[in-house]
């Protein structure tokens, strides 16, 4: 073939468009970001919420078919607490609520003195909440110190398109529905709760083993005061701890002593040119002299049973 040849045969593979290898590569694409997500009041949130034309109102149809002018602001809340994988499948089911659009979505979370009028106390403190959410990776924006209930004003502010949450009710601490105002706006979209999980469940798990828990922690370094147990119960926690030390290292003694026992004694055989241990173990020797197990006894005779009582003799 000549270079002239070669040459329009190159070209003509340029012309055609990329190798199915590059087209391999080019549709993969990384389901991760690179940078936690920004809180709502970083320069990163405001850049992004001010090139934004609210005036321009996106249908739930338009979000559906793919066809909104911009990106969807999609906005999800909740407490967070002990940030678990059923937070992370609400993240991932509002990120994806739109297929065929794009869409940004911002995670409101509730701050502890709001929080522990509503709900009660939490294991996490409201920065640490915020923290574990920046870093999910469906995450795009951190709202702080997110309201209970959602008014104009916050959704304006924050030109939020659609609302995303699960589908029942939620009337925490009053008889109405906190998300009805949003669903009377048409700016609903419904997710689904993961089954078997919750925050409620993980203490629960941790109250029920709290012992346990309390043992360990102890072992590990913490104080009585720093877990919150009198003087008595902390030096209970202790002895049990000692105890137990005491027990794997005694076992871990005889293992260690039987194995050194072992090759002591396959030294001196090997010494004197005798069978190694385990052809002495393994030889007939060692069954002959071994106790052998007792036969089974005779099989017992059944009795029939006796005759009950008539009502008569029980008197």
């Amino acid at each position: 073939m000549s270079g002239r040849k070669r040459r329009r045969g190159t070209d003509m593979e340029q012309a055609a468009g990329p190798s199915d290898a590059s087209t391999e590569k080019m549709s993969r694409r990384l389901c991760s970001n690179v940078s936690p997500a920004p809180l709502s009041y970083d320069d990163r949130a405001k850049a992004e919420r001010d090139s934004i034309d609210y005036s321009i109102k996106i249908t739930l149809d338009m979000a559906k078919n793919g066809t909104a002018p911009r990106r969807v602001r999609v906005y999800a809340d909740g407490i967070y607490d002990l940030f678990h994988q059923g937070h992370a499948r609400q993240m991932m089911q509002a990120k994806n609520v739109f297929p065929n659009s794009e869409v940004y979505l911002m995670v409101g979370c509730c701050n502890d003195e709001l929080t522990h009028s509503k709900k009660g106390k939490t294991v996490m403190t409201d920065t640490e909440r915020y923290e574990a959410l920046r870093h999910c990776r469906y995450v795009d924006e951190v709202v702080v110190d997110a309201p209970w209930v959602l008014d104009d004003e916050f959704l304006e502010h924050h030109k939020i398109d659609f609302v995303a949450h699960d589908d029942m009710p939620y009337t925490t601490g009053s008889a109405n529905d906190v998300y009805a105002g949003i669903k009377a706006k048409g700016m609903f979209v419904a997710t689904q709760r993961t089954e078997g999980v919750s925050t409620s469940d993980i203490v629960a798990r941790i109250v029920r083993d709290y012992d346990t828990y309390v043992r360990r922690n102890l072992a590990r370094g913490y104080s009585r005061q720093d877990l919150n147990i009198s003087f008595v119960k902390g030096q209970r926690y202790m002895l049990q701890n000692k105890v137990d030390e005491i027990k794997t290292g005694v076992h871990e003694k005889i293992h260690r002593w039987e194995e050194q026992s072992k090759e002591m004694i396959s030294n001196f055989l090997e010494m004197f040119g005798g069978p190694s241990l385990e052809q002495i173990m393994n030889s007939g020797i060692v069954r002959a002299i071994s106790p052998q197990p007792s036969p089974p006894g005779s099989p017992v005779l059944e009795r029939s049973p006796s005759p009950k009582p008539n009502s008569r003799n029980q008197e």
